[in-house]
Protein backbone atom coordinates (compact mmCIF):
# COMPACT_ATOMS: atom_id res chain seq x y z
CA UNK A 1 0.00 0.00 0.00
CA UNK A 2 1.28 3.22 -0.87
CA UNK A 3 2.43 6.13 1.82
CA UNK A 4 -1.06 8.04 0.90
CA UNK A 5 -3.19 5.60 1.08
CA UNK A 6 -2.29 4.06 3.72
CA UNK A 7 -2.65 7.67 5.62
CA UNK A 8 -6.12 8.04 4.31
CA UNK A 9 -6.96 4.80 5.60
CA UNK A 10 -5.43 6.09 9.04
CA UNK A 11 -5.84 9.32 9.15
CA UNK A 12 -7.07 9.53 13.01
CA UNK A 13 -4.28 7.55 13.90
CA UNK A 14 -1.36 9.30 12.22
CA UNK A 15 -2.81 12.63 13.70
CA UNK A 16 -1.91 11.33 17.20
CA UNK A 17 1.24 10.32 18.18
CA UNK A 18 4.04 8.21 16.62
CA UNK A 19 4.90 5.13 18.65
CA UNK A 20 7.74 5.09 20.62
CA UNK A 21 7.55 1.19 19.73
CA UNK A 22 9.77 0.44 23.13
CA UNK A 23 10.19 -3.00 24.15
CA UNK A 24 10.06 -4.04 27.74
CA UNK A 25 13.46 -3.66 29.37
CA UNK A 26 15.60 -7.59 29.97
CA UNK A 27 16.75 -8.34 33.07
CA UNK A 28 19.98 -10.22 31.99
CA UNK A 29 22.08 -11.54 29.05
CA UNK A 30 21.21 -14.92 29.31
CA UNK A 31 17.41 -14.35 29.34
CA UNK A 32 17.61 -11.59 26.55
CA UNK A 33 16.42 -13.71 23.92
CA UNK A 34 13.60 -15.64 25.15
CA UNK A 35 12.15 -12.54 26.93
CA UNK A 36 12.42 -10.41 23.63
CA UNK A 37 9.00 -11.55 22.34
CA UNK A 38 7.17 -9.21 23.81
CA UNK A 39 4.54 -7.27 21.45
CA UNK A 40 5.53 -3.09 20.42
CA UNK A 41 4.48 -1.09 23.15
CA UNK A 42 1.06 0.90 22.79
CA UNK A 43 1.66 4.97 21.56
CA UNK A 44 2.44 6.33 24.94
CA UNK A 45 3.58 9.87 24.55
CA UNK A 46 2.97 12.55 21.70
CA UNK A 47 6.08 12.85 19.29
CA UNK A 48 6.11 15.21 17.11
CA UNK A 49 8.13 17.98 14.56
CA UNK A 50 9.81 19.90 17.50
CA UNK A 51 9.23 24.33 17.33
CA UNK A 52 11.07 25.59 14.82
CA UNK A 53 13.76 27.64 15.49
CA UNK A 54 12.54 32.01 14.95
CA UNK A 55 14.94 33.19 12.90
CA UNK A 56 16.19 37.20 13.01
CA UNK A 57 16.04 39.60 9.72
CA UNK A 58 19.31 39.02 8.52
CA UNK A 59 19.00 35.79 8.62
CA UNK A 60 19.27 33.08 5.78
CA UNK A 61 16.34 30.82 6.71
CA UNK A 62 15.16 27.29 5.20
CA UNK A 63 12.55 28.25 2.59
CA UNK A 64 10.77 24.79 2.59
CA UNK A 65 10.15 22.06 5.79
CA UNK A 66 12.28 22.18 8.84
CA UNK A 67 15.91 20.33 7.75
CA UNK A 68 14.67 20.27 4.22
CA UNK A 69 17.15 21.48 1.01
CA UNK A 70 14.22 21.02 -2.02
CA UNK A 71 15.57 19.12 -5.17
CA UNK A 72 16.01 22.61 -7.29
CA UNK A 73 18.30 23.86 -4.37
CA UNK A 74 20.54 21.08 -4.03
CA UNK A 75 22.51 21.86 -7.68
CA UNK A 76 24.43 25.13 -5.98
CA UNK A 77 22.85 25.41 -2.96
CA UNK A 78 23.93 28.71 -0.97
CA UNK A 79 23.20 27.21 2.35
CA UNK A 80 20.97 28.48 5.03
CA UNK A 81 21.23 30.37 8.81
CA UNK A 82 19.67 30.89 11.14
CA UNK A 83 21.01 32.51 14.80
CA UNK A 84 24.12 31.83 14.25
CA UNK A 85 26.72 32.96 10.93
CA UNK A 86 30.42 31.54 9.95
CA UNK A 87 33.42 33.61 11.72
CA UNK A 88 36.41 31.29 10.60
CA UNK A 89 37.02 28.18 8.50
CA UNK A 90 39.70 25.88 7.78
CA UNK A 91 38.61 23.89 4.79
CA UNK A 92 42.02 22.16 3.67
CA UNK A 93 41.44 18.65 2.62
CA UNK A 94 38.26 18.73 4.43
CA UNK A 95 37.18 16.06 7.22
CA UNK A 96 35.72 12.38 8.15
CA UNK A 97 33.04 11.28 10.80
CA UNK A 98 34.47 12.59 14.62
CA UNK A 99 36.13 15.63 16.07
CA UNK A 100 37.32 16.07 19.78
CA UNK A 101 38.28 19.25 21.58
CA UNK A 102 40.85 19.97 24.60
CA UNK A 103 40.20 23.17 26.31
CA UNK A 104 42.73 24.20 28.86
CA UNK A 105 43.62 27.61 31.06
CA UNK A 106 41.06 30.96 31.75
CA UNK A 107 41.44 34.68 30.27
CA UNK A 108 44.43 35.69 28.52
CA UNK A 109 46.65 31.92 28.92
CA UNK A 110 43.31 30.10 27.59
CA UNK A 111 43.90 27.95 24.95
CA UNK A 112 41.74 25.45 22.72
CA UNK A 113 42.57 22.91 20.44
CA UNK A 114 40.78 21.07 18.10
CA UNK A 115 41.07 17.49 16.47
CA UNK A 116 39.60 15.71 13.31
CA UNK A 117 40.08 12.69 11.45
CA UNK A 118 40.39 12.85 7.89
CA UNK A 119 39.54 10.12 5.07
CA UNK A 120 42.18 6.95 4.88
CA UNK A 121 45.25 7.16 2.82
CA UNK A 122 43.16 4.25 0.82
CA UNK A 123 39.72 5.78 0.93
CA UNK A 124 39.98 7.73 -2.63
CA UNK A 125 42.14 8.44 -5.60
CA UNK A 126 42.31 12.07 -4.95
CA UNK A 127 45.71 13.37 -4.38
CA UNK A 128 46.52 14.83 -0.93
CA UNK A 129 48.90 16.74 1.05
CA UNK A 130 48.29 15.55 4.15
CA UNK A 131 47.28 12.31 6.23
CA UNK A 132 46.17 11.71 9.49
CA UNK A 133 44.37 13.74 12.24
CA UNK A 134 44.58 17.85 11.67
CA UNK A 135 44.97 19.58 15.05
CA UNK A 136 43.71 23.09 14.54
CA UNK A 137 44.29 26.02 17.09
CA UNK A 138 40.73 27.57 17.78
CA UNK A 139 41.54 29.49 20.58
CA UNK A 140 40.44 32.95 18.53
CA UNK A 141 37.65 31.54 16.72
CA UNK A 142 37.84 33.89 13.98
CA UNK A 143 41.28 32.92 13.25
CA UNK A 144 41.41 28.92 13.59
CA UNK A 145 45.06 27.87 11.87
CA UNK A 146 46.69 24.26 11.73
CA UNK A 147 49.11 23.40 13.77
CA UNK A 148 50.23 19.70 13.22
CA UNK A 149 49.35 16.37 11.47
CA UNK A 150 49.24 13.09 13.69
CA UNK A 151 50.22 10.30 11.52
CA UNK A 152 50.60 7.18 13.59
CA UNK A 153 48.49 4.30 11.95
CA UNK A 154 45.31 5.13 14.75
CA UNK A 155 45.36 8.33 13.53
CA UNK A 156 45.62 8.19 9.98
CA UNK A 157 41.39 7.08 10.00
CA UNK A 158 40.25 7.20 13.65
CA UNK A 159 36.65 6.97 12.13
CA UNK A 160 34.44 7.83 15.20
CA UNK A 161 36.80 6.69 18.12
CA UNK A 162 38.60 9.61 17.96
CA UNK A 163 38.69 11.28 22.09
CA UNK A 164 39.80 12.98 24.58
CA UNK A 165 39.56 12.58 28.06
CA UNK A 166 39.63 15.67 30.53
CA UNK A 167 41.11 13.65 34.18
CA UNK A 168 44.37 12.68 32.20
CA UNK A 169 44.88 14.86 29.69
CA UNK A 170 44.92 12.30 27.00
CA UNK A 171 44.00 11.69 23.00
CA UNK A 172 43.25 8.87 21.73
CA UNK A 173 42.01 6.42 19.36
CA UNK A 174 41.90 3.09 17.97
CA UNK A 175 42.82 1.94 14.16
CA UNK A 176 39.78 2.31 12.01
CA UNK A 177 40.37 2.68 8.67
CA UNK A 178 37.78 2.92 6.29
CA UNK A 179 35.41 1.92 9.25
CA UNK A 180 37.61 -1.36 10.03
CA UNK A 181 41.04 -0.93 10.85
CA UNK A 182 43.57 -3.68 12.77
CA UNK A 183 43.73 -3.93 16.47
CA UNK A 184 46.20 -0.84 17.32
CA UNK A 185 45.59 1.63 20.03
CA UNK A 186 47.19 4.86 19.67
CA UNK A 187 47.49 7.28 22.91
CA UNK A 188 49.03 11.26 23.18
CA UNK A 189 49.52 13.24 25.89
CA UNK A 190 48.25 16.95 25.99
CA UNK A 191 49.40 18.29 29.14
CA UNK A 192 52.22 20.30 27.71
CA UNK A 193 51.00 21.86 24.38
CA UNK A 194 47.87 20.57 22.69
CA UNK A 195 49.04 22.05 19.96
CA UNK A 196 51.55 19.34 19.69
CA UNK A 197 50.62 16.28 21.08
CA UNK A 198 53.07 13.57 22.09
CA UNK A 199 52.71 9.63 21.44
CA UNK A 200 52.87 8.06 23.93
CA UNK A 201 51.72 4.54 22.75
CA UNK A 202 50.36 2.96 19.48
CA UNK A 203 50.28 -1.06 19.96
CA UNK A 204 48.20 -4.01 19.15
CA UNK A 205 45.88 -5.50 21.66
CA UNK A 206 45.77 -9.35 21.28
CA UNK A 207 43.69 -11.50 23.55
CA UNK A 208 45.17 -14.45 24.22
CA UNK A 209 41.91 -16.80 24.64
CA UNK A 210 40.62 -15.24 21.39
CA UNK A 211 42.41 -16.31 17.81
CA UNK A 212 40.52 -13.35 16.26
CA UNK A 213 42.11 -9.98 16.13
CA UNK A 214 40.28 -6.47 17.09
CA UNK A 215 38.68 -4.39 14.17
CA UNK A 216 38.49 -1.16 15.30
CA UNK A 217 35.22 1.38 14.29
CA UNK A 218 33.96 3.62 17.51
CA UNK A 219 35.34 4.08 21.23
CA UNK A 220 35.45 6.14 24.39
CA UNK A 221 36.88 6.92 27.61
CA UNK A 222 35.63 6.42 31.08
CA UNK A 223 35.48 9.41 32.63
CA UNK A 224 38.82 8.43 34.68
CA UNK A 225 41.00 7.76 31.67
CA UNK A 226 41.61 4.49 33.00
CA UNK A 227 40.10 2.34 30.56
CA UNK A 228 39.31 2.81 26.82
CA UNK A 229 36.51 1.31 25.58
CA UNK A 230 35.80 0.37 22.00
CA UNK A 231 33.72 -1.60 19.20
CA UNK A 232 34.13 -3.94 16.66
CA UNK A 233 31.28 -4.05 14.09
CA UNK A 234 32.86 -7.35 12.31
CA UNK A 235 33.24 -9.92 15.07
CA UNK A 236 31.58 -12.88 14.17
CA UNK A 237 32.79 -16.50 15.89
CA UNK A 238 30.88 -19.50 15.59
CA UNK A 239 29.34 -19.54 19.10
CA UNK A 240 27.76 -16.17 18.51
CA UNK A 241 23.91 -15.61 18.72
CA UNK A 242 22.73 -15.85 15.26
CA UNK A 243 22.99 -12.23 13.44
CA UNK A 244 24.83 -11.13 16.30
CA UNK A 245 28.20 -9.86 14.99
CA UNK A 246 30.47 -7.26 16.82
CA UNK A 247 31.96 -7.16 20.14
CA UNK A 248 32.45 -4.67 22.68
CA UNK A 249 36.07 -4.43 24.20
CA UNK A 250 37.68 -2.83 27.26
CA UNK A 251 41.41 -1.91 27.10
CA UNK A 252 43.37 -0.93 30.64
CA UNK A 253 45.15 2.35 30.15
CA UNK A 254 46.16 2.68 33.57
CA UNK A 255 50.00 2.95 32.02
CA UNK A 256 49.19 4.67 28.72
CA UNK A 257 52.59 3.78 27.66
CA UNK A 258 51.41 0.01 27.61
CA UNK A 259 47.66 -0.53 27.05
CA UNK A 260 46.09 -3.39 27.48
CA UNK A 261 43.07 -5.29 26.51
CA UNK A 262 41.03 -6.80 29.42
CA UNK A 263 37.56 -7.53 28.37
CA UNK A 264 35.16 -8.25 25.63
CA UNK A 265 31.55 -9.40 25.11
CA UNK A 266 28.65 -9.49 22.84
CA UNK A 267 25.50 -8.05 23.20
CA UNK A 268 23.31 -11.28 23.02
CA UNK A 269 20.88 -9.32 21.06
CA UNK A 270 19.47 -11.43 17.97
CA UNK A 271 20.60 -9.44 15.08
CA UNK A 272 22.09 -6.88 16.92
CA UNK A 273 25.43 -5.21 16.69
CA UNK A 274 27.40 -2.65 18.06
CA UNK A 275 29.12 0.89 17.84
CA UNK A 276 28.97 3.95 20.00
CA UNK A 277 28.82 4.11 23.91
CA UNK A 278 29.21 6.77 27.32
CA UNK A 279 30.38 5.74 31.07
CA UNK A 280 29.05 7.12 34.02
CA UNK A 281 30.95 9.13 36.03
CA UNK A 282 32.43 6.43 38.50
CA UNK A 283 32.93 3.99 35.38
CA UNK A 284 30.38 1.88 36.64
CA UNK A 285 27.85 2.15 33.89
CA UNK A 286 28.20 1.68 30.76
CA UNK A 287 25.53 3.31 28.24
CA UNK A 288 25.71 1.39 25.23
CA UNK A 289 23.94 0.87 21.56
CA UNK A 290 22.51 -2.31 19.94
CA UNK A 291 22.65 -1.57 16.30
CA UNK A 292 19.31 -3.04 14.67
CA UNK A 293 16.70 -2.59 11.97
CA UNK A 294 14.99 -4.76 9.28
CA UNK A 295 15.75 -7.93 9.25
CA UNK A 296 15.55 -8.76 5.44
CA UNK A 297 11.62 -8.40 5.06
CA UNK A 298 9.70 -5.31 5.12
CA UNK A 299 7.04 -6.75 6.96
CA UNK A 300 9.00 -6.79 9.84
CA UNK A 301 8.61 -3.43 10.87
CA UNK A 302 5.04 -3.29 11.58
CA UNK A 303 5.09 -7.12 12.79
CA UNK A 304 4.74 -6.93 16.27
CA UNK A 305 5.90 -10.56 16.58
CA UNK A 306 9.01 -9.51 15.18
CA UNK A 307 10.96 -7.67 18.58
CA UNK A 308 12.72 -4.62 17.63
CA UNK A 309 16.62 -5.07 17.56
CA UNK A 310 17.53 -1.00 17.57
CA UNK A 311 18.31 0.27 21.02
CA UNK A 312 19.69 1.37 24.15
CA UNK A 313 21.91 -1.14 26.82
CA UNK A 314 22.83 -0.27 29.89
CA UNK A 315 25.37 -2.51 31.47
CA UNK A 316 27.49 -3.06 34.75
CA UNK A 317 30.57 -2.22 34.51
CA UNK A 318 31.48 -2.59 38.19
CA UNK A 319 33.77 -6.14 37.32
CA UNK A 320 35.99 -4.04 34.45
CA UNK A 321 36.39 -0.95 36.87
CA UNK A 322 37.17 -3.03 39.89
CA UNK A 323 39.91 -4.92 37.74
CA UNK A 324 38.62 -8.76 38.51
CA UNK A 325 40.01 -10.95 37.50
CA UNK A 326 38.38 -12.11 34.13
CA UNK A 327 35.59 -9.49 34.28
CA UNK A 328 31.81 -9.90 33.71
CA UNK A 329 29.62 -7.51 31.83
CA UNK A 330 25.99 -7.52 33.17
CA UNK A 331 22.87 -6.18 31.34
CA UNK A 332 20.96 -3.89 34.08
CA UNK A 333 17.98 -2.43 31.04
CA UNK A 334 17.30 -1.77 27.43
CA UNK A 335 14.99 -0.19 25.57
CA UNK A 336 14.89 -0.73 21.63
CA UNK A 337 12.51 0.64 18.78
CA UNK A 338 11.66 0.54 15.60
CA UNK A 339 11.08 3.91 14.02
CA UNK A 340 15.08 4.28 13.70
CA UNK A 341 17.78 1.83 13.22
CA UNK A 342 21.71 1.72 12.95
CA UNK A 343 22.11 2.70 16.59
CA UNK A 344 25.26 5.33 16.64
CA UNK A 345 26.16 6.57 20.17
CA UNK A 346 24.77 7.43 23.73
CA UNK A 347 25.34 10.69 26.07
CA UNK A 348 24.90 10.23 29.62
CA UNK A 349 23.30 13.54 30.91
CA UNK A 350 21.71 15.26 33.17
CA UNK A 351 19.19 17.73 33.42
CA UNK A 352 17.97 19.56 36.21
CA UNK A 353 19.63 16.99 38.28
CA UNK A 354 17.88 14.19 36.82
CA UNK A 355 19.25 11.48 34.64
CA UNK A 356 18.98 11.06 30.59
CA UNK A 357 20.70 9.16 27.92
CA UNK A 358 20.49 11.67 24.28
CA UNK A 359 20.67 8.41 22.05
CA UNK A 360 21.54 9.07 18.34
CA UNK A 361 20.69 6.82 15.40
CA UNK A 362 22.50 6.73 12.30
CA UNK A 363 19.68 5.05 9.68
CA UNK A 364 15.87 5.57 9.82
CA UNK A 365 13.19 2.78 10.26
CA UNK A 366 13.56 1.35 7.36
CA UNK A 367 17.71 1.23 7.20
CA UNK A 368 20.01 3.33 5.85
CA UNK A 369 20.88 2.80 2.01
CA UNK A 370 18.47 2.69 -0.33
CA UNK A 371 15.33 4.31 -1.72
CA UNK A 372 13.47 1.23 -1.15
CA UNK A 373 13.67 1.52 2.43
CA UNK A 374 12.67 5.04 2.93
CA UNK A 375 10.07 4.22 1.13
CA UNK A 376 9.39 0.77 3.46
CA UNK A 377 9.47 3.21 6.50
CA UNK A 378 7.00 5.75 4.60
CA UNK A 379 4.83 3.13 3.95
CA UNK A 380 4.62 1.93 7.10
CA UNK A 381 4.04 5.43 8.74
CA UNK A 382 7.40 5.27 10.60
CA UNK A 383 10.01 8.33 9.74
CA UNK A 384 12.32 7.50 6.93
CA UNK A 385 15.45 9.02 8.15
CA UNK A 386 17.30 8.70 11.75
CA UNK A 387 16.96 11.42 14.46
CA UNK A 388 18.06 12.33 18.01
CA UNK A 389 15.99 10.82 20.80
CA UNK A 390 16.13 11.80 24.79
CA UNK A 391 15.56 8.54 27.25
CA UNK A 392 14.96 8.87 31.18
CA UNK A 393 16.93 6.46 32.74
CA UNK A 394 15.66 7.30 36.32
CA UNK A 395 15.04 3.55 36.95
CA UNK A 396 17.66 1.80 35.28
CA UNK A 397 15.75 -1.44 34.64
CA UNK A 398 13.25 0.12 32.73
CA UNK A 399 14.43 3.08 30.55
CA UNK A 400 11.72 5.14 28.74
CA UNK A 401 11.84 7.67 25.73
CA UNK A 402 10.26 10.67 26.52
CA UNK A 403 11.06 13.00 23.62
CA UNK A 404 12.43 12.70 20.05
CA UNK A 405 14.59 15.64 18.16
CA UNK A 406 12.26 15.05 15.09
CA UNK A 407 12.33 17.75 12.36
CA UNK A 408 9.60 18.36 9.74
CA UNK A 409 11.70 16.22 7.29
CA UNK A 410 11.49 13.31 9.63
CA UNK A 411 7.66 13.42 10.30
CA UNK A 412 6.02 10.46 7.83
CA UNK A 413 3.65 12.78 6.98
CA UNK A 414 6.05 14.67 4.72
CA UNK A 415 7.44 11.59 3.03
CA UNK A 416 5.63 12.60 -0.17
CA UNK A 417 7.11 16.59 -0.02
CA UNK A 418 10.87 14.96 1.01
CA UNK A 419 11.76 11.42 -0.87
CA UNK A 420 11.63 13.44 -4.12
CA UNK A 421 14.65 15.38 -3.02
CA UNK A 422 16.83 12.57 -2.75
CA UNK A 423 16.61 10.67 -6.22
CA UNK A 424 19.59 9.29 -6.77
CA UNK A 425 21.10 9.06 -3.14
CA UNK A 426 21.76 6.11 -1.45
CA UNK A 427 22.94 7.48 1.99
CA UNK A 428 23.14 9.99 5.02
CA UNK A 429 20.82 12.53 3.79
CA UNK A 430 18.35 14.15 6.58
CA UNK A 431 19.72 12.17 9.33
CA UNK A 432 21.60 12.27 12.20
CA UNK A 433 24.77 10.90 13.57
CA UNK A 434 26.48 13.02 16.28
CA UNK A 435 25.06 15.25 18.87
CA UNK A 436 26.99 17.01 21.92
CA UNK A 437 25.59 18.87 25.25
CA UNK A 438 26.85 21.90 26.55
CA UNK A 439 27.39 20.48 29.87
CA UNK A 440 26.82 16.56 30.50
CA UNK A 441 26.39 17.59 34.40
CA UNK A 442 23.57 20.77 33.95
CA UNK A 443 22.60 19.80 30.69
CA UNK A 444 20.57 22.87 28.99
CA UNK A 445 21.61 22.73 25.29
CA UNK A 446 21.89 19.55 22.73
CA UNK A 447 23.59 20.26 19.13
CA UNK A 448 23.72 17.77 16.81
CA UNK A 449 24.61 17.18 12.88
CA UNK A 450 22.11 16.15 10.36
CA UNK A 451 23.98 15.53 7.55
CA UNK A 452 22.17 17.03 4.76
CA UNK A 453 20.07 19.44 7.48
CA UNK A 454 23.55 21.05 8.87
CA UNK A 455 23.84 22.02 12.52
CA UNK A 456 20.93 21.79 14.35
CA UNK A 457 20.08 23.47 18.23
CA UNK A 458 18.51 22.71 20.53
CA UNK A 459 16.85 24.01 23.79
CA UNK A 460 16.49 20.49 26.30
CA UNK A 461 15.68 22.46 29.78
CA UNK A 462 12.44 20.94 29.31
CA UNK A 463 13.77 17.30 27.88
CA UNK A 464 10.15 16.20 26.92
CA UNK A 465 10.05 19.41 25.28
CA UNK A 466 12.65 20.37 23.35
CA UNK A 467 12.74 23.37 20.87
CA UNK A 468 15.13 24.11 18.16
CA UNK A 469 16.93 27.57 18.94
CA UNK A 470 19.21 27.89 16.06
CA UNK A 471 20.46 26.28 12.72
CA UNK A 472 23.46 26.40 9.98
CA UNK A 473 23.73 24.25 6.69
CA UNK A 474 27.01 25.43 4.84
CA UNK A 475 26.70 26.29 1.35
CA UNK A 476 27.50 23.11 -0.95
CA UNK A 477 31.18 22.86 -2.85
CA UNK A 478 32.01 22.78 -6.22
CA UNK A 479 34.61 20.71 -5.68
CA UNK A 480 35.31 17.57 -3.70
CA UNK A 481 37.89 17.33 -0.18
CA UNK A 482 40.11 14.79 -0.58
CA UNK A 483 40.21 14.20 3.01
CA UNK A 484 36.78 13.94 2.97
CA UNK A 485 34.15 10.28 2.98
CA UNK A 486 32.00 12.31 1.21
CA UNK A 487 33.94 11.50 -1.93
CA UNK A 488 35.00 7.78 -2.56
CA UNK A 489 36.74 5.98 -5.22
CA UNK A 490 34.31 6.00 -8.00
CA UNK A 491 32.71 9.39 -7.47
CA UNK A 492 31.05 12.06 -5.16
CA UNK A 493 27.78 10.91 -2.83
CA UNK A 494 26.26 13.81 -3.61
CA UNK A 495 25.70 15.79 -6.25
CA UNK A 496 28.36 19.19 -6.79
CA UNK A 497 27.75 21.92 -5.10
CA UNK A 498 25.08 20.06 -3.20
CA UNK A 499 24.33 20.17 0.36
CA UNK A 500 27.76 19.01 2.58
CA UNK A 501 27.45 16.40 5.14
CA UNK A 502 27.49 17.73 8.58
CA UNK A 503 27.91 14.72 11.17
CA UNK A 504 30.66 15.69 13.63
CA UNK A 505 30.44 16.14 17.36
CA UNK A 506 29.51 20.16 18.20
CA UNK A 507 31.77 21.74 20.76
CA UNK A 508 30.25 25.02 22.19
CA UNK A 509 31.59 27.62 24.72
CA UNK A 510 29.16 29.78 26.25
CA UNK A 511 32.19 32.41 27.09
CA UNK A 512 32.27 33.21 24.15
CA UNK A 513 28.75 32.56 22.34
CA UNK A 514 30.35 30.03 19.88
CA UNK A 515 30.57 26.80 18.67
CA UNK A 516 33.08 25.08 16.06
CA UNK A 517 32.29 21.33 14.23
CA UNK A 518 33.16 19.99 10.79
CA UNK A 519 31.17 19.49 7.85
CA UNK A 520 32.97 16.97 5.45
CA UNK A 521 33.90 18.97 2.73
CA UNK A 522 34.31 22.72 4.30
CA UNK A 523 36.31 21.15 6.96
CA UNK A 524 36.39 23.20 10.20
CA UNK A 525 33.83 25.84 10.82
CA UNK A 526 33.79 28.42 13.53
CA UNK A 527 30.05 29.40 13.83
CA UNK A 528 28.67 32.14 16.55
CA UNK A 529 25.16 32.76 18.03
CA UNK A 530 23.19 35.83 16.86
CA UNK A 531 20.09 37.83 17.95
CA UNK A 532 20.55 36.57 21.72
CA UNK A 533 19.65 32.86 20.97
CA UNK A 534 22.89 31.84 23.26
CA UNK A 535 23.77 31.12 25.56
CA UNK A 536 21.35 30.42 28.08
CA UNK A 537 21.77 32.35 31.90
CA UNK A 538 22.00 28.55 33.27
CA UNK A 539 24.82 27.42 30.63
CA UNK A 540 27.93 26.74 31.73
CA UNK A 541 30.54 24.79 29.16
CA UNK A 542 33.40 23.50 31.50
CA UNK A 543 36.46 21.91 29.70
CA UNK A 544 35.64 18.09 29.09
CA UNK A 545 32.04 18.37 30.04
CA UNK A 546 30.67 18.08 25.90
CA UNK A 547 31.18 14.60 25.50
Amino acid sequence: MSYRGMHLRHATTLAMALSCIALSSMAADNHLQNKRKSPIADQELFFAPVPKAVCGPDDNPETALQGQVPAPMRSGFQGFSCNMQLIGQVRDEGANWQTAEWREGQGPTKKVCAFHGTAAPTANTLPRNNYGVRVIDVTDPTKPYITSYLKSISMLDPWESLKTNQARKLLGAVNAQNGAGGPEIDIYDLSVDCRFPQLLASTAQVDPNDPIPIIGHEGNWAPDGLTYYGSDLRYSPATAVPGNIGRYYAIDTTDTTRPQLIANWQTGVPGGRVHGLSVSDDGNRGYFVSIGGLGGNPSDITDPNVPANNGLLIYDLSEIQARKQNPQVKLIGSVFWKDGSVAQHTIHVKIKGKPYIVFVDEGGSGGISSALQEQVACDAGLTPFPMARIIDISDETKPKIVSKLMLEVHDPANCDKVLPDLTGLLTFTYGSHYCSVDNIHKATTLACGYFNSGIRVFDIRDPIRPREIAYYNPAGTTTPSAGANHYRTGGWLTQPGGPDWCNAQVHMDAEQGTLWTTCQDNGLLSLKFTHNAWPFAETTTPPGMQN
